[in-house]
């Protein structure tokens, strides 16, 4: 699933394609597109008719497309596969194309959103009071956000109880963080991902932080992390940060800070990599 430097890039795209131009018509090819619009697809593509969309806008790994003339949003689930393009009108439907919108203005170009998995989806939601679709105002703020809390994040953090890659991945405490940059921060900073929450000091939280912030900045660099076709910007282009991962997919490769080959261990359905020497695990108190 896309991470926030992944979702920020296609956010980037959009806002360079897409915001302020009004929508002529919306297609949905199929109904688990729009699965989440529990009204249908009918009703989708109605409502969306004649609207202009503002700028695209992100917390964490949630993209949404704000319509400037109501308080409501597209929220985009991109899931595991979907994809959202900006396509020349007369370019061919790709294989998995589920919808399509088209524009008043005179640029030939449509967005198109592409899911091979049918895992993602768009759908139509109200505005909280601070401009979030209804649906993700549980979403903490992510690292990237100017208005994160640090103290507040280190405070939550301590309360969790919890190990901290869990904590990373909860996205009520803190967005954007997902299996991949997890370990790599977590790689950087020296920190064995079973370690407590509840032993982390104001210094090492504010360590991890920057660590978080770094890994994904190098990421958004070079356009995200791409293992294969299914994550790409809306140019259709991928992302080549998996080039420099330092941790994960790494196993039995030579540790690039001391040499010791990395280690991978099942984790709640997906799989820690870490340096067994740089990362040592807790020690576990009777």
């Amino acid at each position: 699933m896309p991470e926030l430097p992944e979702v920020e890039v296609v956010r980037r795209g959009l806002e360079r394609w897409v915001a302020h131009r009004t929508l002529a018509e919306v297609e949905v090819l199929h109904p688990r597109a729009v699965r989440r619009h529990l009204a249908g697809g009918d009703d989708f593509t109605d409502r969306l008719k004649g609207h202009r969309i503002g700028m695209p806008s992100r917390r964490g790994k949630y993209l949404w497309l704000p319509l400037e003339d109501t308080d409501q949003s597209i929220l985009a689930h991109l899931g595991m596969s979907g994809q959202l393009l900006v396509q020349p009108q007369a370019a061919p439907d790709e294989k998995h194309l589920r919808i399509r919108a088209r524009f008043t203005d005179a640029l030939d170009t449509e967005l198109r959103f592409v899911d091979q998995r049918t895992f993602g989806g768009l759908s139509l939601h109200d505005n909280t009071p601070e401009g979030l679709p209804d649906v993700i105002a549980h979403i903490a703020r992510d690292p990237l956000d100017p208005l994160f809390d640090e103290d507040a994040f280190h405070r939550a953090l301590r309360r969790k109880r919890s190990t901290i890659k869990r904590a990373l991945l909860d996205q009520s405490l803190i967005s954007g963080v997902g299996n991949i940059y997890a370990d790599e921060a977590l790689w950087r900073a020296r920190i064995h991902y079973e370690r407590p929450t509840a032993t982390f000091t104001r210094p090492r939280t504010l360590l991890l932080l920057g660590h978080v912030r770094d890994v994904m900045n190098s990421a958004l660099a070079v356009g995200g992390t791409s293992f294969d076709s299914l994550y790409v910007n809306v140019n259709g282009e991928s992302g080549y940060f998996d080039r420099s991962l330092d941790a994960y997919g790494r196993e039995g490769l030579p540790c690039r800070r001391c040499g010791t080959p990395m280690r991978r261990r099942p984790w709640m359905n997906r799989s820690s990599y870490y340096c067994p020497k740089c990362q040592r695990p807790p020690r576990i108190t009777p």
